[in-house]
């Protein structure tokens, strides 16, 4: 989505996120599950993982849970396999979505996002249909009252930010995957909470939606997605304005 659907949609999120917390909890213990495993559990050692351990402490998530999930990924507490995946749909009014996914089990996960898209009125697409649209990259959204513009420009310049954009109420930085954790670090390091923090799938051409009702489903088709649990994110190529996206929450 746009950098401006994207803050739009995060500030709606931010309404729902106590209903959701367990969910939170859940995704970010098998992200923390993969990091250990694939890098150790070291956390000065593996940026990914101390990077995560910044993401579950900002969403209060009991320490007892990070280290448990910590310790399934390096083998120290038995665990089941974890997996990661992505889907590729399209949602209604032609929009392309990419669904990240982390499951201990791969059957039903197909299930449950095939079901999903069918029951919103989009549908699956085969592996490849999508992914040529968009770019992975570090993507960090920041509200402008957290930080100046010459401040924020500093930080994430030093840092090797590949991009700033300025809209009316937020910043948006982008970086290389390879960049993302240093700089998400570094805003840490200087006390500034960012609003959302991911490595994110970026359209390379927008799908503009001006149809209320579209937009309606659409939003819909998202939020069922992200209430699986086995869902991670779901990214996708529309462009709705917020005037738009506020009225549909209204």
């Amino acid at each position: 989505m746009s950098g401006h659907s994207k803050w739009a949609t995060t500030k709606r999120h931010k309404a729902a996120v106590d209903a959701k917390r367990g969910k939170i909890f859940s995704v970010i213990s098998k992200e923390l599950t993969l990091a250990a495993r694939d890098g150790g559990k070291d956390p000065e050692f593996n940026p990914r993982l101390r990077t995560l351990i910044t993401k579950a402490k900002q969403a209060n998530m009991p320490a007892d849970n990070i280290e448990r999930a910590i310790k399934k990924g390096t083998g120290e507490l038995a665990g089941v396999t974890i997996e990661e995946l992505l889907y590729e749909g399209y949602a209604p009014g032609g929009v392309g979505l990419i669904v990240e996914v982390t499951t201990d089990n791969k059957n039903r996960s197909a299930s449950e996002v095939r079901s999903t898209f069918s029951k919103g009125g989009g549908n699956l697409a085969g592996a490849g249909a999508l992914a040529f649209n968009f770019k992975r990259k570090g993507q960090i959204l920041l509200s402008r009252d957290k930080m100046d513009e010459d401040s924020l420009t500093e930080l994430a310049l030093e840092n090797d930010a590949e991009d700033i954009v300025t809209e009316k109420e937020h910043y948006e930085i982008i970086c290389e995957t390879s960049q993302y954790d240093r700089l998400a670090e570094a805003f840490d390091k200087a006390g500034i909470e960012m609003d959302s923090s991911e490595l994110a799938y970026l359209p390379n051409n927008l799908v503009p939606i001006s149809d209320h009702e579209t937009a309606r489903k659409i939003l819909k088709l998202i939020e069922s997605l992200e209430d699986l649990e086995d869902v991670k994110a779901v990214h996708g190529n529309y462009d709705m304005n917020e005037a738009l996206l506020e009225e549909i929450s209204s």
